[in-house]
């Protein structure tokens, strides 16, 4: 009789979901969690106090089988794209089976994969400084990569490239060999104009989406005194909603000018002064449409819709008016309830303006367990009432 012994092979890796698993969790107790994991002063400074970032991050990094740490650490949102490390893309190539080869040199960098089920099929990427040069990424003065940001301070690239050179390399070469392991995040933060450090990590990642972008530096590695909070930023566009004097509304504008706001917010300015100068309701309704058209967010929807509601012609009484509205043979109790919502939920968003609560819609959702548009007035009201009573800090 032969006796056969099998071969003993390791068992395969067994990837558990990443992220602390969410899966396991209600969405009430993902909230929670997050919104403990936000006020850690650990965090990189994209995700600090921002639940809803870290609760985004996380479901991404639990498609990706990732970790929390390595989601956090890894995975930024820059432009409205999720990116990842050049590091993270080699380790999902190498994870997944394929063999990766890198050659780094001061001026270059040759990456190499043979892809696992396509051991033929080898993809060569090779990074020099001529290639950054053409990309408009540095100069070359005396043989030496040249490259100043606004202040006149030297970028990575003219300190650290050997390092952004392999990063280059390894992001083209993954993309182009297997980018099935990228699961959509394709490019690395540096690719999409975001300023990075010398390990690729973004510098400047915050930008507020209706107000003056906020610097932040990347995170520090040595522990550092908890700073105080910063002063809140002067809500230009709220105070433009409360008036329709022409000179305090140039005023406003020339004030946000002089802040720094960037393109976006004055033009959020302009909007709200073209609302005012409009005669009656149907030509706010027109501004309101072209704005919904060009993407606008719904807080600034809100705000031309709050200027609408004033103008001749509108349909939804203002809150100060004490008039019932008028009747129609064809008005029902359903209708009545549904503009009541409308108007409620344009007075949420503005109070929500004002006390710049960017995070409405999750926070609403959290406390009632249902979208703003699937409220009722009442509910929408009283939420606005706590908002006003706690300027937007609860």
């Amino acid at each position: 009789m032969t006796v056969a012994i099998a071969e003993r092979t390791a068992p395969a890796p067994q990837y558990r979901g990443g992220a602390l698993s969410l899966s396991h969790m209600s969405p009430q107790e993902a909230w929670r969690f997050c919104e403990s994991l936000a006020a850690t002063p650990l965090l990189p400074d994209a995700y600090r106090k921002q639940p809803a970032s870290v609760l985004w991050a996380m479901e991404y990094g639990r498609a990706l089988g990732l970790d929390v740490v390595t989601t956090i650490t890894t995975i930024h949102v820059i432009k409205g794209k999720p990116t990842q490390s050049a590091d993270l893309m080699l380790g999902r190539a190498r994870t997944a089976g394929h063999r990766v080869r890198i050659k780094s040199e001061r001026t270059r960098c040759e990456v190499r994969i043979q892809r696992a089920d396509d051991p033929d099929d080898e993809n060569v990427i090779e990074w020099t400084l001529d290639d950054a040069v053409t990309a408009g990424l540095c100069q070359l003065r005396d043989n030496k990569p040249w490259a100043r940001d606004s202040k006149g301070d030297p970028t990575p690239w003219e300190k650290f490239p050997r390092a952004m050179l392999r990063a280059r390399a390894i992001a083209e070469c993954v993309r182009s060999a297997c980018p099935e392991v990228l699961h959509g995040a394709i490019y690395t933060p540096e690719e999409l104009g975001a300023v990075v450090d010398q390990e690729g990590n973004p510098v400047i990642v915050v930008e507020r989406a209706d107000g003056p972008p906020v610097e932040q530096a990347a995170t520090v590695v040595q522990s550092t005194p908890n700073q105080p909070p910063a002063v809140p930023q002067r809500d230009y566009l709220a105070e433009a909603v409360a008036t329709a004097d022409a000179e305090e509304l140039a005023a406003l504008v020339e004030a946000a000018k002089e802040a720094g706001a960037p393109a976006s917010y004055l033009a959020c300015l302009d909007d709200i002064r073209e609302a005012h100068q409009a005669d009656t309701v149907a030509a706010v309704r027109t501004l309101y449409d072209a704005c919904k058209d060009n993407g606008a967010p719904a807080e600034h929807l809100a705000r031309i819709a709050h200027i609408g509601s004033t103008k001749p012609g509108a349909k939804t009484p203002q809150p100060d008016e004490h008039k019932a509205p008028p009747t129609t043979p064809s008005a029902t109790p359903a209708a009545d309830a549904e503009r009541a919502a409308v108007a409620a939920e344009e007075r949420l968003r503005l109070a929500a303006s004002r006390a710049n609560l960017v995070t409405l819609d999750a926070d609403f959702q959290r406390v009632y367990g249902l979208p703003v548009d699937q409220a009722t007035a009442a509910q929408l009201d009283t939420f606005r009432q706590k908002i006003e009573a706690a300027g937007g800090a609860q």
